[in-house]
């Protein structure tokens, strides 16, 4: 009796995203190996050193109006690392802070009713920033690199034709208390200021959203936007919503920092690169596809801490950027090799099947693995 053979047509398989795998002390420390998890590391190591060298530092009502004065610094590094580690770049950040502060100070001015629409105007504003940066760098196949480059200047250079390039009058007194109020009467802390409470929103609504298939999917697409490309998942979307993510994280920092920084051309200047030095510190490869959304924020909590530290020591200030690229540069190597371990395949023991006599195809070394190392969260 004759057998007729079938053929099947497999279609290519959609990448398998992360999942948790192993007891929670295994993974905790299995993350802690990683570098994303080793800046919580750093976080503490500097934060005793800054307490030894400065004891006013370990008032817990010094320590909660640093953490205060950190968080625009670390929400802007959670929206820079939405377009990181899908593989792209964003340099109008600092720009687009600029820009929110000039127009909080010329919309708002000394109206207290123009407070919401102006908070709603202004995260407009970054919304249709972000679609643009997006929409050219994934339709029009230009470099992120070179469009928010683009952006960045066309910014500036606006913000400089409004101001003049002085300071202008700043928004009312009710508008700047979201970035330099807080909670008062506080036990122990006497205040909790309104951006770290922002801050905490803002790292629990990203954690859900790296959580969901658009964080999963988004780091697929920077670790293998090819594999994500043959699955049909539009990545034009996926990174066009990340770019909007970075200049809403730049919107919210800019309506903080006109609190205690008010409004001038000037603010915001170098944000762009404080927060891609945060996202790497905290061990986000660039390129795409590895990192934790709160290690960019930690990273943006050990920057500080560090320039703290120097501070605190005598070092003078103009050794920052000095200090900022050097970061840069070590951060992305040792990030990239440890990263590197739990990328490798493992080696066959003797006890695997052959592969000719195997029909199951070896998983390539390019896949995400899964566990810590995806980003997952």
């Amino acid at each position: 009796m004759s057998t007729t053979s079938i053929t099947t047509t497999e279609t290519p398989a959609r990448p398998a995203l992360p999942v948790h795998e192993g007891s929670l002390g295994s993974r905790i420390a299995s993350g802690m190996a990683t570098p994303g998890g080793a800046v919580f590391v750093l976080v503490g190591v500097l934060l005793v050193a800054i307490m030894v060298s400065n004891p006013n530092f370990t008032d817990p009502g010094a320590l909660i109006r640093f953490a205060g004065r950190t968080a625009p610094i670390a929400i802007a590094a959670m929206g820079q690392y939405y377009v990181i580690v899908s593989g792209e770049f964003d340099l109008s950040m600092g720009a687009v802070i600029a820009a929110q502060v000039v127009l909080a100070g010329n919309f708002i001015g000394q109206d207290e009713g123009r407070i919401i629409p102006g908070l709603l105007l202004m995260l407009a504003v970054g919304a249709l920033i972000g679609i643009v940066n997006g929409l050219v760098t994934t339709l029009l196949k230009v470099p992120s690199f070179i469009v928010t480059l683009g952006m960045m200047l066309a910014l500036s250079g606006l913000v400089r034709y409004i101001t003049g390039g002085a300071a202008s009058g700043n928004p009312v007194d009710a508008f700047r208390d979201i970035g330099r109020g807080g909670i008062e009467d506080v036990p122990v802390v006497d205040i909790i200021p309104f951006p770290l409470i922002i801050l905490a929103v803002v790292a629990v609504l990203s954690v859900w959203l790296m959580r969901r298939p658009f964080g999963r999917t988004l780091i697929a697409a920077g670790d293998n936007p090819q594999s994500m490309h043959y699955s049909g998942a539009p990545l034009w979307s996926y990174k066009t919503r990340a770019f909007v993510l970075s200049s809403l994280s730049a919107t919210v920092a800019g309506i903080l920092l006109v609190g205690y920084a008010g409004v001038h051309p000037s603010v915001g200047a170098g944000y762009e690169f404080t927060a891609i030095t945060a996202v790497v510190l905290g061990g986000v490869v660039l390129g795409g596809g590895r990192g934790w959304v709160l290690s960019a924020a930690a990273g943006a909590f050990a920057l500080e801490l560090l320039f703290t530290l120097l501070t605190s020591l005598g070092v003078t200030s103009t050794w920052r950027d000095t200090v900022q690229g050097l970061i840069i540069i070590a951060a992305v190597a040792l990030s990239a090799r440890a990263w590197q371990v739990g990328r490798r395949p493992r080696r066959t023991t003797s006890s695997d099947p052959s592969p000719s006599t195997d029909n199951t195809a070896t998983p390539s070394p390019n896949q995400p693995s899964t566990g810590a190392t995806t980003g997952d969260n």
